[in-house]
This record gives structure tokens, C-alpha cells and sequence, in this order.
């Protein structure tokens, strides 16, 4: 019981790191959405990148973060049927059927080869973010100047 709590939690970090090498390459290439963060008229491109965005975005729009982070791992996040096939499962949390994305089509040998996968990238992808941060923080750029 204790292994699968620490390789739910792992999985969960991994899926984590994944989102966040994606959405910080994607912000550190120029992309921004278009519109405004809040009603004061903060546009999403007046958001830096990284570490730098916690100190520029309104403390409504944190709060508004921190309760929706906290509304996903308390409430969606999480085996509810208590029906999963592994820690990290959650396929099964609308009882009705749910993100199978046809998982159920795989063979056993299959499954075992995509969580591998999964877990891989998601290691490599704690150590990318970590990276990311650190470079961040040396003043050290990414991304080549042209």
C-alpha cells in the first residue's frame, strides 16, 4: 500500500512536470493569449515568464489558481469509484464512463509498456521543469537569440 501511494504520487508530480516543461516552453517561445488577466485591464502579455509571474499577476487571479489546483486534487483528481487498475487511475472518475480514451482496448502487455512510458517521461520531465527553473533564476536564457 505504501509502494502505491508513492508511485500515485509520483505519476501525479510526473503528469505535473509534463504540463509545466509544455506550457513554460510554450510562453518562453512568445506565445500569449489574447484579452485581459483581470478588469484593470493586466493583459496576459504584460505576464513574465516563470517564477516572475506569481509577483505580476493580481491576488485574486493567485487565489483564483491555488482554489481551482485545489479544487481538481480534493474533488476530481482521484479514484472515486475505487474501481482503478493502478495508482494514477482516474478514468473511473465520472461513474458513468468517464476518459478511457480506449485504455480498455489495450492488452495487458500494452497497458504495462504505456504506464511505463508515462512514468519515464514524467521523471524526465521533473528533472526538464527543475532545469527550467534553475536557468531561470541564473539569468540564463533557453532559447538561442537570434
Amino acid at each position: 500500500e505504501k509502494f502505491d501511494r508513492l508511485r500515485y504520487v509520483e505519476i501525479k508530480h510526473g503528469r505535473i512536470s509534463m504540463l509545466a516543461v509544455a506550457g513554460y516552453l510554450v510562453q518562453e517561445s512568445g506565445f500569449r493569449l489574447g484579452g485581459n488577466v483581470d478588469l484593470a485591464g493586466t493583459k496576459f502579455t504584460d505576464i513574465p515568464n516563470g517564477f516572475a509571474a506569481f509577483a505580476a499577476l493580481p491576488t485574486a487571479g493567485v487565489l483564483q489558481l491555488l482554489l481551482f489546483v485545489g479544487l481538481l486534487e480534493t474533488g476530481i483528481m482521484k479514484d472515486v469509484t475505487g474501481t482503478n487498475e493502478f495508482p494514477g487511475d482516474f478514468r473511473n472518475m465520472n461513474p458513468e464512463g468517464g476518459l478511457d480514451y480506449g485504455w480498455d482496448t489495450f492488452t495487458d502487455e500494452e497497458k504495462l509498456e504505456k504506464r511505463g512510458i508515462e512514468l519515464n517521461n514524467g521523471r524526465a520531465a521533473m528533472m526538464g521543469i527543475l532545469a527550467l527553473m534553475v536557468h531561470e533564476q541564473l539569468g540564463v536564457s533557453i532559447l538561442p537569440q537570434v
